[in-house]
């Protein structure tokens, strides 16, 4: 091609500056935001905003939040399967729901998280009433559900969160940071009003 002509934008490195030194490339990545993606690669779990900043080095939570934006701008700008979500006090690089039936056909040796009947229903009764004690979570049920707690404290989404006052000091449950990526919450307040959803149509 002449000296005078430019490649084509496809034909074009990543990160290739034009004659004026901006970027060729509307969607390439400047250091700071090609380390806060590498960052949320890795994490296998949320990153509240204070580690971002930590590993990235960045100089401020303002600036990781910009930044964060801008790489979701990216992700939306081209058609890429992850997006960036914000959930259980973090944000972590999701693939796209789109995607799901794919990856799993791919991963066929990855046990998804199954819950039994009895076992969602402990979760919602603790995700709602928490922090609860067992003997109140089976006066709701009408049965005892000593396995049912233990296996969801195996499955990492309940734990112990303290003691009540009453007599004995009963141990009191709660819900766990993973009960809120799996299920994609921000936090508790995101969680279905208990009371619409009981209402008839």
């Amino acid at each position: 091609m002449p000296g005078n002509r430019r490649l084509p934008l496809v034909h074009r490195l990543p990160g290739e500056m034009d004659v004026d030194g901006s970027s060729a490339d509307p969607l390439a990545r400047d250091k700071a935001l090609a380390l806060v993606e590498a960052v949320l690669l890795i994490a296998d779990e949320p990153l509240p905003m204070r580690k971002i900043v930590q590993a990235a080095g960045l100089p401020d939570t303002a600036a990781a939040r910009r930044l964060l934006k801008r790489l979701q701008e990216h992700y939306d700008a081209d058609g890429s399967a992850f997006e960036l979500e914000e959930l259980a006090g973090g944000f972590q690089l999701m693939t796209r729901p789109e995607y799901h039936r794919w990856l799993t056909s791919v991963r066929k040796s990855q046990q998804e998280l199954r819950l039994t009947g009895p076992g969602r229903e402990t979760l919602a009764i603790i995700a709602y009433r928490q922090p609860i004690m067992r003997a109140d979570i089976e006066a709701i049920r009408g049965v005892h559900c000593g396995e049912v707690l233990r296996l969801l404290m195996e499955k990492g989404l309940v734990k112990i969160v303290g003691r009540d006052d009453s007599l004995g000091r009963p141990v009191l449950y709660g819900t766990t940071k993973r009960f809120l990526q799996v299920f994609g919450l921000k936090s508790l307040k995101d969680l279905p009003n208990a009371e619409a959803m009981g209402r008839p149509q």
